[in-house]
Order: structure tokens, then C-alpha cells, then sequence
């Protein structure tokens, strides 16, 4: 004998159009820092429900940990997605130029270095050096 159907009709659903896509969740620094101490707080069983009540999963919380392990809480700031902004030309002379300077300061240090050579040099050999213009 079959079972008489205590199904529901199905209801249609209807996609507005204003709500096509969904959006993505963002979580402010204050709600990661929050959840995550709500998190380290729970006791055997307890995180589930928080998860669900949050509606994140477990690997939000392993991401903002380490987040927050290798930047401390500036780490659980939201970060502005997508590219990087092309630098103009500005920005890519000054890096050009501090490479330069950084370039021309090693050579400044090796060439003070082989100076206070020669002077020891100098005078381990008992030659008289010539004036210099800081004497």
C-alpha cells in the first residue's frame, strides 16, 4: 500500500534581478579579531556551532590565524583586492635612482675599505703618505 504523499508543492523560485549575484562576505579586522577569540575560547564541540552561527568555515579561521601569527592584527585588516596599480614614471625614476644611490654606496665602502688598507700598508712599511685634504 503506498504512502500518501505529505509532500509540499513545490514552490517556484524566482531570481530578482537586483540579487543575481551574490556577494562575497567581508569581515572587518574588529569581527576577525572577535570570531577568533570566540574561537580560541570554545571547548570541545563549541567551534562547530560558532562556525555555523558565524556561517564561515574552519579554514577562514586557519587563514586569520596566520594572519595574524606573521602581522599581528594589522594582518587581519582586509586587503584591497585584484592588480597592484602600474607604477608611472615618477615612481619607476625613484626607484631607478635609489637603486643607483644603493649601487654607489657599496662602491663608496669597498673604496673607504682599500683606503684604510693602503694606509696600513703605509705605515707597516715606514712610507711617508702624501697630505691629504682632511689633514
Amino acid at each position: 500500500m503506498p504512502k500518501p504523499s505529505t509532500s509540499r508543492t513545490p514552490q517556484e523560485v524566482v531570481a530578482l534581478p537586483e540579487n543575481d549575484r551574490r556577494q562575497r562576505r567581508r569581515f572587518s579586522a574588529e569581527d576577525k579579531r572577535r570570531i577568533l577569540a570566540e574561537a580560541d575560547r570554545c571547548e570541545r564541540g563549541e567551534l562547530a556551532v560558532l562556525l555555523r552561527r558565524e556561517g564561515i568555515y574552519h579554514s577562514h579561521l586557519a587563514q586569520w590565524r596566520a594572519a595574524r601569527e606573521a602581522e599581528g592584527l594589522a594582518g587581519l585588516a582586509p586587503k584591497k583586492s585584484g592588480r597592484k596599480p602600474i607604477k608611472d614614471e615618477k615612481d619607476r625614476a625613484i626607484e631607478r635612482l635609489e637603486r643607483e644611490k644603493a649601487k654607489l654606496e657599496r662602491e663608496l665602502h669597498i673604496a673607504r675599505g682599500l683606503i684604510e688598507i693602503q694606509k696600513k700598508a703605509h705605515e707597516v712599511l715606514g712610507v711617508a703618505l702624501p697630505p691629504s685634504d682632511d689633514e
